[in-house]
């Protein structure tokens, strides 16, 4: 018998509103514990919610991105359980009724297969506190800044099979909240988070088997080692005749293991029910237009003009679309540079190792695109050789210069003259006559120690084309 994994995955969301869903305090994050805070989030007797509208209109322009429908009323219901961090020992959610749903998103895997993923619902929802256990201390401590934070919940349909595909969903799925600026999908500040559903079915079953959620995985790489290890451990518990026991279970990192919570909950056992204080909310027509008529460019539009516009490899679009901050990087450089293409190298090369190297991001990137594109133009007229941009290049990174002023400083200019690229190529061919005997006898790969002899003597600074045409003429 085959079996097959399928997998669901549930995204929250942080929303980027300076306040709160249903309360003027701040959302900013890193502030001192529970500042952020009034008797609305805080759940105080006879307080009242009232609805941000920011939070309505992000949530109709990712409905729009995902392709969902969005209904034209919904309503918030009261999600019952009780936790220290939930001060009003319910959350305010969304339940029968959410804003949007019945959408979709195309992801591309590493082969270049690209599927549809069907997003079930999205809904608005506040955020609970967070506690924090002390190790040395038998107490927990609950900063409540975050409670009422506003949250998106995405919900995709149970219909990735692989790790990888989770993966690339979830990856999909931040570009495009990014994209809209609607959150900044940062997964260590806990504003992109994931739970995953898990079952194992006999492969092309209609019936799904029996479920186990994976909690609040916060990066991709964890959320596709955790579901690794789900998956395979429910197939030898099959395998073997054993029964998968509904449960809520949380990744383990340190031992690279899913440990169990508790037992799964079902939609019963939060007790929903219409929250009596807020109003059905009700979305107009002219709102939807709104909302359209401001989109950004998403990642597939933008990557299709790359390819168009560009002359761009599919695969070089994809990776610089994959984040606003890198298409809009790549834009800026290749605005200065002939060769489009060349820009593109530059970043995904040299610009990734020195980013990476750095643990920064390319929003944080040292070389500004438009001095990045002013070295690759310097490359393209001749000034510098390739071999020498990159030493110009550190520098950049290094001390903030334009490539210019390092190339003025340092005397970098390239070598061109064609009469002086010959007399020093003809002193190296008098100084090494078995060379080029060997040469001329047909040990063609001695051509690689003449250049390198030239580039040794003008301190590689000769132009390289007219160093090799010159010295195929002469051998």
């Amino acid at each position: 018998m085959m079996f097959e994994p399928v997998i669901g995955l549930e995204v929250h969301a942080q929303l980027k509103t300076k306040t709160k869903i249903f309360c003027g305090c701040s959302t900013k994050f890193g502030a001192p514990p529970n500042t952020h805070v009034c008797p609305v989030c805080l759940g105080m007797p006879g307080v009242l919610p009232v609805l941000n509208r920011k939070v309505v209109e992000y949530a109709i322009r990712m409905a729009l991105a995902t392709n969902c429908r969005i209904s034209k009323e919904s309503r918030f219901a009261r999600k019952n359980y009780f936790y220290p961090d939930l001060p009003k020992g319910y959350q305010i959610s969304q339940y029968e009724r959410p804003i949007a749903e019945h959408g979709h998103i195309h992801i591309t895997l590493s082969d270049g297969t690209v599927r549809k993923i069907g997003i079930t619902r999205i809904h608005m929802e506040e955020d609970a506190g967070k506690s924090t256990h002390d190790p040395s201390r038998p107490v927990s401590l609950v900063d409540y800044n975050r409670t009422g934070v506003p949250l998106l919940e995405i919900v995709s349909e149970p219909e990735m099979h692989s790790p990888e595909e989770a993966g690339a969903y979830l990856r999909r799925l931040r570009s495009i909240l990014r994209y809209l600026d609607i959150s900044d999908g940062n997964m260590e500040e806990g504003s992109f988070r994931c739970d995953a559903n898990i079952s194992i079915r006999e492969k092309g079953a209609a019936v799904l088997g029996t479920r186990t959620e994976l909690k609040n995985l916060n990066s991709f790489r964890f959320v596709e080692k955790a579901l690794s290890y789900e998956i395979k451990r429910q197939m030898e518990a099959l395998k073997d005749g054993e029964e998968i026991v509904q449960e809520t279970l949380l990744w383990d990192v340190n031992r690279n293991m899913a440990v169990s919570m508790r037992g799964k909950e079902e939609a019963h056992d939060y007790r929903y029910f219409p929250d009596p204080d807020l109003v059905p909310l009700r979305v107009e027509e002219e709102m939807i237009e709104e909302a359209r008529k401001t989109m950004p460019e998403l990642p597939d539009q933008k990557k299709k003009r790359f390819v168009k516009e560009y002359g761009l490899p599919e695969y070089d679009a994809g990776l610089l679309t994959s984040g606003r901050d890198m298409a809009d990087y790549f834009e800026a450089c290749a605005r200065q540079v002939k060769n489009p293409k060349t820009a593109s190298n530059w970043i995904m090369v040299e610009l990734t190792a020195l980013l990476n190297a750095a643990g920064k991001t390319i929003a944080e990137s040292p070389v500004a695109p438009e001095d990045l594109g002013k070295l690759i133009s310097l490359i393209e007229k001749g000034v510098i050789s390739g071999k020498i941009a990159k030493t110009v290049f550190s520098e950049m990174a290094e001390t903030g210069k334009t490539p210019d002023e390092i190339v003025g400083e340092k005397g970098l200019v390239q070598v061109t003259d064609a009469d002086e690229i010959e007399a020093v190529i003809d002193t190296i061919i008098t100084a090494h006559p078995g060379e080029v005997e060997k040469y001329r006898g047909g040990n063609k790969k001695l051509m690689g120690f003449f250049v390198g002899q030239v580039m040794k003597e003008t301190g590689g600074k000769a132009n390289p084309a007219m160093v090799n045409d010159i010295l195929r003429r002469k051998l």
